[in-house]
């Protein structure tokens, strides 16, 4: 492109103001796509070129932008669109599934060395395209001066601040795959630092730097084409134990963890240190980089690994932390004393100490999960987090090695507490109806994201008295064209006379001298707290702009309460849980402004349970039901589900054991026992690529309506799985849930 060319559009009296307008003058001026990310990225800022500026500067930028532009291919000619902030304009101020899509969702952040800047990362999702794209930003300690780093079509994660915070890390797949890259704090002079085959997917460098640790897939058993080698067009797998599928894949790798040398430039002698071992480390599915940790000496390696296969695998929970030394190639387990999972790994600042997550026993993964630390000197072990009933989710050091902080959950809030190891005494730092996630070190501060059931993540400072500062504003150009509702907890008398916190939100503009259309939501997990989550999916704030009231009930099963209220639920899915449901919707449908004639009930995984249970229980209490990922037929889950420890745990034991009365209870309690009881029309939603509940129970249970003769409608996603993940396919549940509710619910008449 001529200098001239970009000078005449830096001098125009008006810059672009909208993506549209900047997206058509780049196209206008021979397609070069830096031009395009440049001029969204000032708009995105909202920093453009001061006009009154030396034209001396202009000229400057002028000159930089010529000097990197490089030319793309058209649209249809393989062009490649990078998916951005979105723009969008809300009717009413409601909130909607399009307005949901185009919110752009924070990821993880890195504090700088000097904690003067912080960066994170932000995915946008394109509907029209039906993809996201993660980009790197990076902001000043007090939230200003935020700028876009990463300019290409390919996602970049992880970023990460190396060589004294002259240089940031991260992972891109712009070479083909995931590889470590570097790039100054301003985005420029990126360059590769890793070409290891088979990608990398998380990583961490070791304090002094001269080493990288990093998780790379491994083969894991026979392909059929090993087996049979002349049949190597063959898509048929043959098995022969358990863990053939975990989540949403056919099990054909396992993570491993490695470590290689690194002098600035390049990674080199790479060390695979489960080499020839068929385990995962991180574990699957979740796991990441957390579950691994160096010394602060960057001679040994702390890994979280589950060292078992198959039938021993699918049926157990027991993880442990074991130590790798650098040195003398040997590992250690040093947890092999617990039964339960043992995961997290964090060596304290002064290298005294190592500290992670622990779970007592064995096969149940819900368990209380437990804050441990161990003198490495003296090898003493300590539970420090038993002033603390309910989870540690997350949690980091504190600079002096002499207090922890960390997230947690408790009475439908998780807030982010002090642990102070001189007693072991348990200290709120936050308070409100909000949700921190995660926590790291900021300076004499600490750093979080915070989310809310009327807002999502945002990153604030969190000073040490409590007081919290928001630092982005990512998508406040939307939530300023919102109106949210009401969000209020209530306590309510359950049928054993405990209390029990309800969630109550009300739809924007709410006069209490209406009657609303009223829907209980039923929490999955099942051991999942109903807190100030935000969800892009059972996001309540649009179900309340369709003008429904929503009821979410903490039911028993729940952490946050105690570890009785926590476990009660453990072999009793059609007991006191389903008795606290009818508690909630019959408590507020006393209230004047709740039509009690046109309730509904929704809900997802055990609440998809829930819903399939309720619809044959319900004594014609709700007009419609809407059951997504939901168990129709215990004993065909007890087979199904890949992780046996949950079945074996929740369930009580298999169906076949005739004298075990927890078992028998519990598949007396199948759903699909209680179907000549159904008479209320029901929705059922599944994707086939969910292992953990397979789609042919929503299958079934959509069958078995039709075949009653109840009004049923099916959605079935082939190519999701326990959750919806894509745009187009998130659109649509929203559409059809609320066309659903819609026409049994709101439109039913009143008796």
């Amino acid at each position: 492109m001529p200098v001239t060319s970009i000078f005449a559009l830096l001098c125009k009296d008006t810059l672009p103001q909208t993506h549209k307008e900047t997206k058509q003058i780049c196209r206008n001026i021979s397609h070069h796509r830096l031009l395009y990310v440049f001029l969204q990225s000032v708009n995105h800022q909202k920093q453009f070129l001061d006009m009154n500026k030396s034209s001396a500067t202009i000229m400057a930028a002028a000159l930089m932008l010529a000097s990197s532009c490089t030319e793309v291919k058209q649209e249809g000619q393989g062009y490649e669109p990078i998916i951005g902030k979105q723009e969008i304009t809300i009717k009413d101020g409601r909130l909607t599934p399009e307005a949901l899509w185009a919110m752009g969702r924070i990821g993880s952040s890195s504090v700088s060395p000097d904690g003067k800047q912080i960066a994170y990362t932000v995915s946008y999702y394109s509907v029209k395209e039906n993809k996201s794209h993660t980009v790197i930003y990076v902001m000043n300690a007090d939230g200003t001066n935020n700028l876009l780093l990463t300019h290409t079509a390919d996602s970049e994660v992880e970023p990460t601040w190396i060589k004294g915070g002259s240089k940031i890390a991260f992972l891109t797949a712009a070479s083909g795959s995931m590889q470590i890259w570097e790039m100054n704090p301003d985005g420029s002079e990126r360059k590769q630092l890793s070409s290891y085959e088979g990608g990398i997917e998380g990583f961490k460098f070791s304090p002094d730097e001269s080493k990288v640790l990093f998780i790379s897939q491994v083969k894991y058993g026979q392909r059929t084409s090993d087996i049979y080698p002349d049949l190597d067009k063959a898509s048929g797998k043959v098995i022969n134990d358990l863990m053939y599928k975990h989540w949403d894949e056919w099990v054909t790798t396992a993570p491993h963890p490695f470590i290689a040398d690194f002098d600035g430039n390049g990674i080199s002698n790479v060390v695979d240190i489960l080499e020839g071992e068929p385990y995962e480390s991180p574990m699957k599915p979740w796991g990441g980089i957390e579950q691994l940790a160096w010394n602060t000496t960057s001679d040994k390696v702390a890994y979280t690994c589950r060292k078992k296969t198959g039938l021993e695998y699918a049926i157990s929970t027991n993880s442990d932390i074991y130590v790798y030394n650098l040195n003398t190639k040997e590992t250690k387990n040093i947890t092999e004393e617990n039964k339960g999972y043992d995961t997290n790994p964090q060596y304290s600042p002064d290298g005294k100490y190592i500290a992670w997550q622990s779970m007592e026993r064995d096969g149940y993964e819900a368990d209380l999960n437990r804050l441990f630390i161990m003198n490495l000197e003296t090898g003493e072990k300590r539970f420090i987090s038993k002033a603390f009933e309910s989870n540690v989710d997350a949690f980091v050091w504190g600079a002096d090695a002499k207090t922890i902080y960390f997230t947690g959950v408790w009475h439908g809030e998780s807030q982010i507490y002090a642990l102070n190891l001189a007693n072991d005494s348990v200290k709120a730092i936050t308070s409100g109806m909000y949700d921190y996630e995660g926590v790291a070190l900021f300076g004499d501060k600490l750093i979080a994201k915070r989310h809310s059931m009327s807002m999502g993540d945002e990153i604030y400072a969190v000073a040490l008295d409590g007081l919290a500062t928001q630092l982005t504003q990512e998508n406040k150009l939307i939530y300023d064209q919102l109106e949210m509702g009401k969000v209020e907890g209530r306590w309510m008398k359950t049928t054993d006379g405990k209390q029990m916190l309800t969630w109550v939100i009300y739809p924007p503009q709410f006069d209490p001298n209406k009657k609303y259309p009223t829907l209980l939501f039923c929490e999955g997990g099942p051991q999942s707290p109903v807190s100030q989550f935000w969800s892009y999916r059972w996001n309540f704030q649009i179900m309340a702009a369709n003008d429904y009231i929503i009821v979410a009930p903490n039911r028993r099963g729940l952490p946050g309460f105690g570890v009785e209220w926590n476990e009660q639920i453990s072999g009793d899915y059609g007991g006191q849980c389903m008795k606290d449901y009818f508690t909630a919707i019959d408590e507020i449908a006393k209230e004047s402004y709740v039509d009690k004639d046109r309730l509904g009930c929704v809900g997802a995984s055990f609440g998809g349970f829930s819903v399939y249970w309720l619809a044959g229980h319900h004594d014609k209490r709700f007009k419609a039901f809407i059951a997504h990922d939901g168990i129709f037929n215990m004993e065909m889950q007890y087979l199904e589900t890949e992780e046996k420890w949950f079945a074996n745990w929740d369930m009580g034991g298999a169906y076949w054991e005739r004298q075990n009365p927890v078992a028998q209870r519990t598949f007396a309690n199948s759903p699909h026992l209680f179907v000549e009881k159904w008479d209320t029309p029901i929705l059922c939603i599944h994707g086939e690529k969910d292992y953990r509940i397979l789609a042919n129970q929503a299958m079934a249970a959509f069958d078995a309506a039709i075949m009653r003769g109840v009004p049923a409608e099916l959605l079935i996603y082939p190519d999701e799985n326990h959750w919806v993940l894509k745009p187009q396919n998130g659109v649509l549940w929203q559409r059809t849930f609320f066309e659903w509710l819609d026409k049994w619910v709101k439109k039913a008449p009143s008796e």
